[in-house]
């Protein structure tokens, strides 16, 4: 055996462990193209492993069902970012207002401006239909990032940069526009397109006006 063929012999298993590694999220990414383009109702398992390039059944060796698959590109798309967030809020030694601009900025990055938006127009339309969608949404997103808004609040109140008034005492009203922004983006963009740039600097503005002492 040459030397080549042996290192080639070699690397195949760990290719083959990569592509393994990187599976669930391909099938994440082939669900969120189909949730986007039919809906949670309309989209099949069958169409996102094709979508992926994979067999049906590979869906489920990482999945167990299509709620489970939607809950994954929750977690993929939003919770890892609320997790990120999370970990700026607790090193950033910064001042507060630098620090709720960062969060606010990552936040219309990684969700407003991403795919991630689709799994908001779903809960929005469907969630009367499939209640535990919404609900677990909340769970796992929303109150996680109201949350940190809260954390962020407290820190400049505390150190003296806030004042306790009603801005600092309701964080859906902190949160509420980058909301309004993803719905915007999905719904009037063709006929109004949004600067989301524009718009987000008018959002922290908003947001610190209400807030500074």
């Amino acid at each position: 055996m040459t030397k080549s063929a042996s290192v080639s012999q070699e690397t195949a298993p760990k290719k083959r462990q990569r592509r393994k590694d990187a599976r669930p999220a391909e099938i994440i990414e082939a669900g969120l193209a189909e949730f986007a383009e039919k809906g949670f109702a309309g989209a099949r398992l069958s169409d996102v492993a094709a979508r992926a390039g994979v067999v049906k059944g590979t869906i489920y060796r990482y999945f167990e069902n299509k709620e489970a698959l939607f809950q994954a590109a929750v977690t993929s798309r939003i919770v890892s970012t609320l997790d990120n967030v999370e970990e700026l809020v607790e090193s950033y030694p910064g001042p507060t207002d630098e620090l709720l601009k960062l969060v606010l900025k990552v936040i219309y990055e990684k969700i407003v401006a991403s795919d991630a938006r689709v799994l908001l127009r779903i809960i929005i339309a469907e969630g009367a239909r499939f209640p535990d969608i919404p609900a677990n949404y909340y769970r796992d997103s929303i109150s996680k990032g109201m949350a940190l808004i809260e954390r962020i609040v407290q820190r400049g109140i505390e150190q003296g940069e806030f004042q306790d008034g009603p801005m600092s005492k309701t964080p859906t009203i902190i949160m509420g526009p980058a909301i309004f922004a993803a719905v915007w983006k999905m719904t009037f963009e063709p006929v109004a397109p949004l600067d989301l740039e524009t718009f987000m600097e008018a959002h922290v503005d908003m947001a610190l006006n209400g807030l500074l002492r």
